[in-house]
């Protein structure tokens, strides 16, 4: 190449070659700033009457939903959602381990423990294969089965690393364990009585089988402080087995791979770091005030992470799937209800 040749190229200065990366940066933040004002909006709108039993991570949803399909999303917002959607949510995941410890397994006992596991292994396999029967995709019936069977949306989205599904799919199944955990929430206190359950038998009823953290925390304590606290450790122990049954459906994924024998399962580094963090958080003792600000912390991500998911979903999609998914999500929501409350009675 010739001098006057090389000379004819015009001349990039490093401030301008910074340009693109600066406006790369700006895009993400853009995203980043929506989804946070959505999730900000949510934890605003749950201080209205009649609206504080709803998670604010349910309503980050909903909120998300309702601006993107109404307002529309701007195109330079895309990146940042994403990195929200993602990131951002397998984050808040890993400090989800906070929240729980081995010791506090004790409490509810090796027979609590059992009753827990069991109804979540049913339940998710019940789900699958009524799923199978219905029609309903697969990838949906397991995000269904995984919300309703584990932790409500945090088990969604967690799965979802190894399903793969599409926001729609996502949103609905979210939108499935916000109805019928409600439900249960509003529902379940009224039957102590009737079913003949004693505060201990009650939580462990009711966090062996409501959805969300919240919904359990709702449920349990309308009985007494007693059933409040034992609901909300065996629902803990629910979160604890998220772990195990994502890494399970990732050997699985990786096994239904057809000519891909040598294929490795995927295996998120969130799952391997959320375990990681219930062995720190039952070695070290963290400071209550500490540990308050984590929890909120994570409630936050995780509503800022469905709220950018929201932002994603278009409502139109989501009709099309039909009913027969809600039917499925209905029939889980049933059968973990009635298989736990016999696991309890009989163990009782």
């Amino acid at each position: 190449m010739s001098v006057a040749s090389s000379l004819d190229r015009p001349l990039v200065s490093p401030a301008a070659a910074r340009e693109p990366a600066r406006a790369d940066k700006a895009t993400v933040w853009a995203g980043i700033v929506l989804a946070v004002i959505v999730a900000a909006s949510a934890f605003s709108i749950r201080q209205l009457p009649g609206l504080g039993i709803f998670s604010p991570m349910i309503l980050a949803v909903i909120v998300g939903i309702v601006f993107s399909n109404l307002v529309g999303l701007p195109a330079n917002t895309r990146p940042g959602i994403a990195f929200c959607q993602r990131t951002l949510l397998r984050q808040a995941i890993v400090l989800l381990g906070f929240q729980l410890t081995l010791t506090q397994l004790t409490a509810i006992g090796v027979t609590g423990v059992g009753i827990v596991a069991l109804s979540l292994v049913a339940t998710f396999c019940f789900t699958l294969g009524l799923g199978r029967m219905l029609g309903v995709d697969r990838k949906l019936a397991e995000l269904i089965a995984a919300g309703t069977s584990i932790c409500g949306a945090s088990a969604i989205v967690a799965t979802n690393a190894v399903t793969s599904a599409s926001d729609e799919d996502v949103a609905y199944a979210v939108a499935c364990v916000t109805l019928f955990g409600t439900v249960a929430m509003l529902g379940y206190p009224l039957l102590a009585g009737p079913a003949g359950l004693d505060p201990h038998g009650f939580g462990l009823w009711a966090g062996a089988s409501i959805h969300e953290i919240a919904q359990v925390i709702g449920a349990g304590f309308q009985v007494g402080p007693q059933a409040g606290e034992i609901s909300t450790i065996a629902k803990l122990a629910r979160v604890a087995m998220l772990a195990p049954v994502v890494i399970t459906l990732g050997l699985l994924a990786a096994r239904s791979r057809t000519g891909e024998k040598t294929a490795k399962p995927p295996m998120p580094w969130f799952v391997v770091a959320f375990v990681a963090v219930v062995v720190l958080n039952s070695a070290v003792e963290v400071p209550a005030e500490v540990k308050s600000l984590i929890v909120f912390a994570t409630t936050f991500m995780l509503s800022v992470g469905l709220a950018a998911m929201g932002l994603q979903t278009h409502i139109g999609k989501i009709r099309s799937r039909g009913l027969r998914p809600l039917l499925l999500a209905l029939s889980a929501f049933v059968f973990i209800a009635c298989f736990s409350l016999l696991l309890v009675k009989f163990a009782g």
